[in-house]
C-alpha cells in the first residue's frame, strides 16, 4: 500500500498546498476525520476548525483554519476547497483580540437588523478562529 496521495488545498484567494502528502485530518461537518492512502470515498461539508498535515509519516503537522467548505476524498486523493484559511502561524492572538472587542461594538451599535447580523456573523468567525487557537 502506498504511504502517500495527492492532495489540493485551495481556498477562494490562492492555492495553499499541492502534493502527496501522508495523512490529513479534516474538520468534517459531524466530527474530525482522518484521511489516510486508500480511504474509502467521501464527500463532506466542513465546519470551522484546524484543518492538520502530515506531509510525511512522523513529521510536524502544518496546521490551518479553515472557516467551511468542503472535502472530496478517494482513495488516493483529497481536495479540500476552504472558505477561507488561514495558517496557524499567521495567526496573532493580541491583533485577533482587538478585532473580536471591535465586532463586539459593532455588533451593539448596529443600527438594523441586517447589519447586526452581518456584524454578528463577522463576530462568530472571529470566535471560531479564537477556539481553533
Amino acid at each position: 500500500m502506498a504511504d502517500s496521495f495527492a492532495f489540493e488545498f485551495v481556498s477562494p484567494e490562492r492555492r495553499l498546498m499541492s502534493g502527496d502528502v501522508a495523512q490529513v485530518v479534516v474538520p468534517g461537518w459531524e466530527g474530525e476525520f482522518a484521511v489516510l492512502p486508500g480511504h474509502a470515498p467521501v464527500l463532506s461539508t466542513m465546519r470551522p476548525g484546524t484543518l492538520s498535515i502530515l506531509r510525511e509519516p512522523g513529521g510536524e503537522p502544518e496546521r490551518f483554519f479553515v472557516r467551511g467548505g468542503f472535502a472530496d476524498v478517494t482513495p488516493g486523493s483529497l481536495i479540500v476547497l476552504a472558505q477561507q484559511a488561514i495558517a496557524e502561524a499567521d495567526l496573532d492572538r493580541e491583533a485577533l483580540a482587538h478585532a473580536i472587542g471591535n465586532a463586539e461594538e459593532d455588533v451593539a451599535d448596529a443600527s438594523d437588523d441586517a447589519a447586526r447580523a452581518r456584524f454578528q456573523e463577522a463576530l462568530d468567525h472571529l470566535r471560531e478562529i479564537e477556539r481553533a487557537l
